[in-house]
């Protein structure tokens, strides 16, 4: 049983930085890909950020430039640092793996951009 957990969340103003991390139970590079998603209240989920087992990455237009994901295959974390954050990209955001047999989810951290 695959299990993603996400930390890194909270409060921040406009104009700061988080990361997030998404730690595997078990070896990273088993899954074809690693993403974040976010969803924000009546909002529809979005891709935020995807990275392939060969470390092709893709963002979503509205994050470029400021959203960086990363890996640690030591770790078996992946990592979404977020930079100069704004009021709109308050959301729950999610942790998405996926490997030949299954999709897997974390279950979400709250990050909030707020003065």
């Amino acid at each position: 049983q695959v299990e993603l957990v996400e930390s890194g969340g909270g409060l921040v103003q406009p104009g700061g930085s988080l990361r997030l991390s998404c730690a595997a139970s078990g070896n990273i590079f088993r899954f074809n890909g690693m993403r974040w998603y976010r969803q924000a209240p009546g909002k529809q989920r979005e891709l935020v950020a995807q990275r392939t087992r060969d470390g092709i990455t893709n963002y979503a237009d509205s994050v470029k430039g400021r959203f960086t994901i990363s890996r640690d295959v030591a770790q078996n974390t992946v990592y979404l640092q977020m930079n100069s954050l704004k009021p709109e990209d308050t959301a729950v955001y999610t942790c998405n793996a996926d490997d030949s047999l299954d999709s897997y989810w974390g279950q979400g951290t709250q990050v909030t951009v707020s003065s």
